[in-house]
């Protein structure tokens, strides 16, 4: 169920979330400082093209958490304030709900994604 549902979500709006990470990571990477938080919008553009199956962990230290700050800042917040618009887009449909709870998710990940892990159900 879990690949059926990871294809259409690339179909339906996951390419687009993926995407996004994956630019963003490529902007990050421009700066030699900024290669640590491109590392990790590479790491996460895989969860936004599959999302179905896994999970994500918060976590990390005082590292993280500046880390996170500086992501805030920079991007992360009209990368969630997009995920949250195709998530209530996806929930007004009463199919499109787990598709929304993808796009929930991700929006959450997008404001705080330093220290977090993904790991498989």
């Amino acid at each position: 169920m879990k690949t059926l549902g990871n294809l259409l979500w690339f179909i339906f709006g996951g390419f687009i979330s993926g995407l996004l990470w994956l630019v963003a990571g490529l902007l990050c990477c421009l700066t030699v400082v900024g290669i640590p938080l491109g590392r990790q919008c590479f790491k996460f553009a895989g969860l936004s093209f599959w999302p179905f199956g896994k999970e994500i962990l918060p976590g990390g230290g005082a590292v993280s958490t500046l880390a996170n700050l500086i992501w805030i800042v920079c991007c992360g917040f009209w990368m969630a304030v997009t995920n949250l618009a195709f998530g209530f887009i996806w929930c007004c449909t009463l199919i499109g709900i787990p598709f929304g709870k993808q796009f929930f998710k991700i929006a959450k990940l997008a404001l705080t994604p330093f220290g977090a892990r993904i790991i498989r159900r």
